[in-house]
């Protein structure tokens, strides 16, 4: 097919019968977590993408253009698409309707059907389905062969057949589910989380329109990139500076997979690589980005090497990734991931295609573009010089904390408890709530970390000069484990650090650049789960011997209302203002503190939101500011 797809294009051998059953649905409510995922909102935003996985299939597969999505206002989300519609008749095989055997057998599908699909996100067959078992009410309307069928379920169980509703002059399929809050521990989707996985659809098929609206403010989007995948570089690359441009864009196919890869270099030190199957994001890579990075650190040195950049040194795999920007998209039938999520490519002819076509297409590039390929290599020989000098700078750390007496930072009170699972490090701004801090800490299993100002901004930071700050190097003794790319999240003294700062815009700042240099410099920490963030109370709400803690506005005024008449409310903007007791009793006492624990729900979200925040382009970092700008509670002038 060419890019010119004609909407409901007829397709004779994708009817009743190509649908193909394996069966079985009462696990998935047992064991949801084994389909997609977890129950938590990861799981619940893990119901869209599955049932939009479908429509973007029939977009590779030649008969579709546009996918609309609805949050609507009852909480329940709509997908239609304008491919052939799932197939409605009798199955002889199955003796079923072909529309109800997608939707309440396990595995059956047209993806098991080579003719139907060559190319496939939802693989396995099971997405369609799972959202039904999981859904309180589904109802799905098909559109093909001039009618209009719907059949309806309540919890994966059909209300009664499949029954023709009227006439219609279109084809495509519309599913409505409303996910069932007796699964999930959240049924409230996050307009942001699905925003993002749509642009990143749209960039991934340049022949597919993604339109986007929630019902419940009105706010709308529609995607489409001609761009492709280049397009999608440059946009992860918006609030960085490029050392080349445009990106380099390699296309083909080996091997019978299909490959749409883009990098582009930037001035920074971060290296942002994601990866894809058949337009599904695999966070954890697997082959074929094994293979992207093996022929990138090969092909870079023979050409470094090849035209005397490199004489006696070989860049090592960080080197010649530092800066890089790339997206690798491969598009391969019946590809083999590891596990229902499809976080992690195991199919090893992946690797053996990226591999041999890199090898081949990037060293053609650089031959016909020298200076690009100078720039390159060049920027991975600043890489190993800085990589070098950071190792210097922590041997000589190490080896300086070995010869003290005690090689903790001087500010550090430590616990007691020697534990690491039971040891909760506090990281407090400034020496006053510091010491509020020591004195009402539970001295057993708390330690205490006072900051002086606001550290290092990672992001601008050369690797090797990160040691220079003394905060960060006393982070890194305190913590343990190392930093970079050597951290080894084993090792840490503390499996719960806890960024305690003040309710006010700096203490929020001194907060986002310690995620920055967590995320950017210790990245299993908050992987595992253990960063998180204390939750003081905003105001002390107090008539006579009385008094309530409240944490928003909301809390203060239901306080006030019960309080009655006389009140007397206080405004904390500094931790510093409570006394030790009062510390504890709001803040750090394990049995009435509030904490939330830092998880990276979506990783190239959160690439791109460190470097808005803290890089240097200040255009992104605005438009961002007035998007989110009604977010703001408490805002401190």
């Amino acid at each position: 097919m060419d890019g010119s797809k004609q909407q409901g294009l007829y397709d004779p051998d994708y009817n009743a019968d190509s649908i193909v059953a394996l069966k079985g649905l009462e696990a998935v409510r047992k064991r949801p977590g084994m389909y997609i995922g977890s129950t938590d909102s990861r799981g619940l935003h893990h119901l869209v993408y599955e049932v939009v996985d479908n429509g973007i299939d029939e977009v590779m597969a030649g008969y579709a253009n546009k996918v609309s999505v609805y949050i609507n206002e009852d909480g329940s989300v709509t997908v239609s698409d304008d491919g052939r519609g799932i197939p409605v008749g009798m199955n002889k095989e199955e003796g079923k309707d072909a529309l109800e055997m997608c939707l309440t057998d396990l595995h059956a599908g047209g993806k098991f059907n080579q003719n139907a699909y060559k190319v496939s996100g939802g693989l396995h067959g099971v997405g369609v389905s799972v959202v039904n078992a999981l859904s309180k009410r589904l109802t799905a309307i098909v559109e093909r062969d001039g009618k209009a069928f719907r059949q309806t379920y309540q919890i994966g169980i059909p209300d009664g057949p499949v029954e023709v509703i009227g006439e219609s002059k279109r084809t495509g399929t519309t599913i409505t589910f409303y996910p069932d809050e007796e699964i999930f521990e959240t049924t409230a989707f996050e307009y942001e989380i699905l925003q993002n996985r749509f642009r990143n659809q749209a960039f991934l098929n340049k022949e597919a329109t993604i339109f986007f609206e929630d019902k419940r403010t009105g706010k709308s989007e529609t995607f489409h990139y001609d761009g492709g995948v280049s397009e999608f570089v440059q946009y992860l690359n918006r609030s960085k500076k490029a050392i080349h441009d445009p990106p380099i864009a390699l296309i083909g196919e080996r091997f019978g997979v299909m490959m749409d890869i883009a990098l582009q270099y930037t001035d920074g030190y971060n290296e942002a690589i994601d990866s894809f199957v058949n337009t599904i994001y695999t966070p954890e890579g697997g082959a074929h980005l094994t293979g992207f990075r093996s022929s990138l650190t090969k092909t870079i040195n023979d050409y470094g090497k090849a035209n005397g950049l490199l004489k006696d040194t070989t860049l090592e795999g960080n080197d010649v990734r530092e800066g890089l920007t790339a997206i690798i998209s491969i598009k391969m039938p019946d590809p083999q991931f590891e596990g229902q999520t499809k976080a992690k490519l195991g199919s090893s002819i992946a690797q053996k295609a990226v591999s041999t076509f890199m090898n081949e297409k990037l060293a053609e590039f650089f031959l016909e573009n020298p200076s690009v390929a100078t720039t390159v290599v060049r920027k991975g020989i600043s890489a190993l010089e800085s990589r070098e000098a950071a190792r210097k700078a922590r041997d000589a750390t190490r080896r300086k904390s070995a010869l003290e007496s005690s090689s903790l930072p001087g500010k550090l009170a430590d616990c007691s408890e020697k534990d690491p699972s039971k040891c909760e490090l506090y990281i407090v701004e400034g020496e006053s709530a510091g010491g509020s801090a020591k004195q009402g800490r539970d001295r057993m299993f708390q330690a205490i970390l006072p900051l002086r100002g606001k550290i290092l901004n990672v992001e601008k930071a050369r690797p090797d000069k990160l040691l220079d700050n003394e905060e960060i190097k006393n982070l890194m003794i305190a913590i343990g484990g190392g930093i970079g790319k050597e951290f080894d999240v084993s090792k840490i003294r503390y499996h719960s650090v806890v960024i305690m700062t003040d309710a006010d815009v700096d203490g929020a700042h001194i907060g986002t650049l310690l995620l920055t240099l967590f995320y950017r410099q210790m990245k299993p920490l908050i992987e595992k789960g253990h960063v998180f963030l204390a939750m003081p109370p905003l105001y002390r709400v107090a008539k006579g011997k009385k008094e309530i803690y409240a944490y928003n506005n909301e809390e203060m005024a239901k306080a006030m209302e019960e309080f009655g008449q006389g009140t007397n409310v206080s405004r904390y903007k500094g931790l510093g203002e409570m006394n030790p007791q009062q510390l504890w009793d709001t803040t750090m006492n394990p049995e009435t503190r509030m904490m939330k624990r830092v998880e990276i729900e979506d990783a190239m979200l959160a690439d791109q939101l460190f470097s808005i925040l803290m890089g240097d382009d200040v255009e992104p970092r605005r438009d961002f500011i007035i998007e989110h700008a009604h977010e703001v509670i408490n805002l401190d002038v």
